[in-house]
């Protein structure tokens, strides 16, 4: 018997290199998933041509892919032609930020931290090899903004908030080099930590210590120093917290000197319990 296509298959070249299907190809929704993805980086508006350049699919492709996102209410165009997220994308981003129980839980702190101490605050996970932010708070007046964004990633070992949480769970030398890999640290600037060796001895010092920091490893410039806290298990930290300032008005010891306070504001949800 000849087997009918359907209409939710398609006959579209695929792309060597992309991520996808297990050939490693873009097929079907990861084709739809990676224009999704790719359309978030445009919050001003892109025009297919530019967008098909990026994906680096065919326009037809491309432009089936908008279809099914605007059908969704995922992507819209504006007065100009350009393609932007759509609000029912925004609507489901928010509405499940809002309702985050560790989200709801730690805004309120994190506002205090930047208000007490004139510098941003965050809140992250660790994800893999990354960290993600899940809330962030600015100063409400006085200081610089930095480029960090609520859903963000950054490397994990470049980072306050990711050595303080990797801390407690490479804790020898063997589980820092099978963490790391055949993939090679990123060196994010000329302080990054990018050997095992030298992870491993920061991660050392890190757990001896209880905090985490980064001292212009992520990116220069920028100071950061991290505790974890524990949101949902008493013996598991759910995140890390951390204070960012511009090295060249607060320097790292200046961030240290806060730490005692900082964790007061904090109070037991940044120690574990037996």
């Amino acid at each position: 018997m000849k087997r009918t296509q359907t209409s939710d298959e398609s006959t579209d070249p695929v792309e060597d290199g992309a991520p996808g299907a297990d050939s490693g190809r873009l097929v079907g929704s990861d084709r739809v998933l990676a224009v999704l993805k790719e359309l978030a980086r445009y919050p001003t508006g892109v025009g297919l041509e530019e967008l098909t350049r990026a994906i680096g699919s065919p326009k037809p492709t491309v432009h089936r892919a908008l279809g099914a996102l605007r059908r969704a209410g995922l992507a819209d165009q504006d007065s100009r032609g350009r393609y932007v997220l759509g609000d029912e994308f925004l609507r489901m981003a928010f509405a499940h930020h809002e309702v985050r129980p560790e989200h709801v839980r730690v805004r309120p702190l994190l506002d205090t931290l930047a208000r007490r101490f004139g510098e941003t605050a965050h809140y992250a996970v660790l994800d893999g090899r990354e960290v993600v932010y899940r809330a962030k708070v600015d100063p409400p007046a006085g200081a610089v903004r930095l480029t960090s964004t609520i859903g963000g990633r950054n490397p994990a070992h470049s980072t306050a908030v990711g050595k303080s949480l990797l801390a407690g769970r490479l804790t020898s030398s063997a589980e820092v080099e099978r963490w790391i890999g055949d993939s090679p640290l990123e060196r994010r600037t000329p302080r990054t930590l990018a050997t095992a060796a030298d992870l491993h001895r920061e991660l050392t010092a890190t757990r001896e210590r209880g905090y985490g920091v980064d001292d212009q490893e992520n990116e220069k410039g920028v100071n950061c120093l991290a505790v974890p806290v524990y949101l949902v298990s008493p013996t598991i930290p759910s995140g890390a917290v951390s204070i960012s300032a511009l090295a060249y008005r607060t320097p790292l010891a200046g961030l240290v000197d806060l730490l005692d306070e900082i964790r007061h504001l904090l109070g037991p949800l940044c120690r574990p319990h037996n």
